[in-house]
């Protein structure tokens, strides 16, 4: 059930980001707004750890997970335009 309910939080995570994240030069489709999601949680997660709002072995919440997307869709739109 983990693995379940951590796409179900990427893909909620990556609508919010979406909605939230100007530009139209973003990934579409399901399965990349999920990988996306996801992905957010990762970075989130790392991050929190390395600043210490988080425990080791803990992951970031919803809220956690879309500001990580969001994150991953600001780095995307600006490697997009560099190239």
């Amino acid at each position: 059930m983990g693995i379940v309910w951590t796409i179900v939080i990427g893909f909620v995570a990556g609508i919010i980001a979406k909605f939230v994240t100007p530009g139209d030069n973003e990934p579409t489709g399901f399965v990349l707004t999920t990988i996306l999601g996801v992905f957010g949680a990762i970075v989130a997660s790392y991050l929190g750890q390395s600043l210490g709002w988080y425990a080791p072995g803990e992951g970031a919440g919803i809220f956690g997970a879309a500001v990580g997307a969001i994150i991953v869709l600001l780095v995307w739109g600006f490697a997009r335009k560099r190239a």
